[in-house]
């Protein structure tokens, strides 16, 4: 058997993620944890202010649920744990180059943990394999996110809770719908393309 028809044979086992298309080592596992703290590092730098909110739309969330959905529970959740940590440890890449555990939107970094892993295990499940199920996976991660982003706003603020949905949480509706579709074309598409959608 040939080294080549590994990844196709990982495509075909019931419970694969896109990662395990790539050849199965410590090495891999390391790599993709440390890659997705920094691919979701990355996409915070990529943050628009957001009129009335101390919580800007940024890329975070979306690099948050692909990776938890590409990589699996187990490594998603170490990857936004490896996020989290460093991130309140004083490493400048929570939204807008910040840094702390202290800060309004850092219950959302909590929530996009819990998410990852959550859309990770859905994705175990197949459910990044149609458009439908991308989108229901989508949709289940971003409620994760605010179901703790959004109580932290308000006890770290002192907002009253309607306060902070109406900050942290209604101006962000359109934005995630745009990201649920762009994870809707990308996700099934890798799998029609290494041959198991």
């Amino acid at each position: 058997m040939s080294t080549a028809s590994v990844p196709t044979t990982a495509a075909f086992r019931p419970g694969a993620v896109l990662a395990d298309l790539l050849p199965a080592s410590r090495v891999r596992d390391i790599a993709l944890v440390v890659g997705g703290a920094a691919l979701t590092g990355l996409a915070a730098q990529i943050a628009v202010p957001v009129p009335g909110s101390p919580v800007p739309v940024t890329g975070q969330t979306f690099a948050a649920l692909l990776v938890g959905t590409a990589f699996g529970a187990r490594r998603g959740f170490l990857s936004l744990a490896l996020y989290a940590l460093v991130g309140a440890a004083g490493m400048p890449w929570f939204a807008n180059g910040t840094s702390g555990a202290g800060g309004p939107s850092f219950g959302y970094v909590l929530g996009m943990l819990l998410a990852a892993t959550v859309v990770g295990a859905l994705a175990r499940r197949g459910a990044d394999r149609s458009v439908v199920r991308t989108a229901l996976t989508m949709a289940a991660g971003s409620a994760v996110i605010y179901a703790v982003g959004v109580p932290y706003l308000a006890l770290s603020t002192g907002m009253s809770f309607g306060a902070a949905v109406a900050a942290g949480l209604t101006p962000f509706l359109i934005g995630d719908a745009l990201k649920a579709v762009l994870a809707m074309g990308l996700l099934p598409a890798s799998w029609k393309l290494v041959g198991r959608g």
